[in-house]
């Protein structure tokens, strides 16, 4: 269902005109946006018009292909207008195949349900009712494990991830779009973080490269540095801080200045991972502009969810950080103030925090005491919890022991 003379046909006719490949014309779209990564796939769906480019585009897309703002918007509202002239009649199509089959004497039962999607999908803005409800269940999963192991979490979404495939195969308008780009953005970013969490890392990264592909074409920039800020933990509790360093910089570039919980989190892990690679000065500076944006939060940028930044995620953060840099004082100022805000479980939470106090135990000079409460931390986690980010936590630690330390942690390990 292409327009022929709407935004599809005028960005393919420009780009075919000028000899270059949709790769080349994606790194000109780059360039429109100050560098900023785009995906060659998103010309292919704009000129097959699988999907309509949003608002957020049109500047960037009249830059790139030296037209006027203007034109790519007239041809993207002919675009919209030739779709509402198909569905209308494939609206009328519907209907006729409907109630000739009611006339027939088929009986209507046992197919009500694919006449409803026949109906529906004739209508503008169809799959309203899909929408709604992966918004809803973007919403319900947000909220964290909740004493909930990671494998059951995965579980429980399991059956709205198929849904959101199917959902985002289908054409919506372009306002649905960017919306249902947002929530996949967000829901494939929670998946992420499970699998961050459950030790999977190559499956986070891709997870989390999924995520950013739609946060982008949603055009959410907050979103955008919320993913970046949540990939960057994935090489960052795994060994890797220059590429937590780099990662969290694009998400602090994304988050802007603004107090928000997206930024918050992006200076939270600069400073992480600054501290990692031993570059003490940036790591100081990055955990001064984290206190300054925590302390002007508010509202639902506070929320006990993996999109706020509350209190207790901000000390997790800070003790950490203060672990790295060897500054044991602030670092158990703030593993104690995290479990005073810890109500909930929180399993996961209170051993990295365990983990933590352990590091610190060692960088006192008391390598015995830190092998015992790490050998400690794991025999009485369940075992769902036993892999992952938490061994990873004790990995690091029982490299930095030797002898009888470094022997005890390990048997626990084994």
């Amino acid at each position: 269902m292409m327009c022929p003379d709407g935004i599809g046909a005028l960005l393919r006719s420009v780009r075919e005109r000028a000899g270059r490949t949709r790769e080349q014309q994606a790194r000109l779209m780059e360039s429109a946006q100050d560098g900023r990564w785009f995906d060659p796939e998103n010309l292919k769906r704009w000129e097959t018009e699988k999907r309509l480019p949003v608002a957020v585009w049109h500047e960037p897309i009249a830059t790139a292909y030296r037209l006027k703002v203007g034109d790519v918007r007239q041809a993207v509202a002919v675009s919209r207008e030739y779709r509402r002239h198909q569905s209308e009649e494939n609206a009328d199509v519907n209907r006729r195949r409907f109630i000739g089959a009611a006339a027939a004497g088929i009986s209507a039962l046992p197919g009500i349900a694919q006449a409803r999607e026949g109906i529906d999908s004739g209508l503008t803005g169809s799959g309203a009712g899909d929408l709604a409800y992966l918004a809803s269940a973007f919403e319900r999963h947000r909220g964290g494990y909740r004493g909930r192991s990671p494998d059951v979490v995965l579980a429980e979404m399991r059956e709205d991830l198929d849904l959101l495939g199917q959902v985002l195969n289908r054409s919506h308008p372009a306002g649905d779009r960017a919306d249902l780009a947002r929530t996949a953005a967000g829901i494939a970013g929670l998946v992420a973080i499970v699998q961050h969490d459950r030790g999977d890392q190559r499956n986070a990264h891709h997870w989390f490269a999924t995520a950013e592909r739609a946060a982008r074409e949603s055009g959410d920039r907050r979103m955008t540095a919320w993913v970046l800020a949540r990939h960057a933990m994935v090489p960052l509790n795994y060994g890797a801080p220059q590429e937590a360093a780099r990662l969290a910089a694009l998400a602090r570039r994304e988050a802007g200045s603004a107090p928000t919980a997206a930024a918050a989190l992006s200076a939270a892990v600069t400073a992480r991972a600054l501290a990692g690679i031993g570059d003490t000065d940036r790591a100081l500076r990055a955990l001064r502009d984290v206190q300054d944006l925590a302390d002007r939060l508010d509202g639902q940028e506070v929320a006990d969810t993996w999109f706020g930044y509350p209190g207790q995620k901000h000390f997790v953060h800070l003790s950490q950080a203060y672990t790295l840099l060897g500054n044991t004082s602030d670092a158990y100022a703030a593993q104690e103030d995290a479990l005073a805000l810890t109500t909930s479980p929180s399993v996961m939470t209170r051993a990295l925090l365990a983990m933590d106090t352990a590091a610190c135990l060692r960088e006192d000079g008391d390598p015995t005491a830190a092998a015992e409460m790490a050998a400690g931390v794991l025999a009485r986690l369940p075992c769902p919890y036993r892999d992952g980010l938490v061994r990873s936590r004790a990995d690091a630690l029982r490299r930095q022991l030797t002898g009888r330390p470094h022997d005890h942690l390990g048997q626990a390990l084994a």
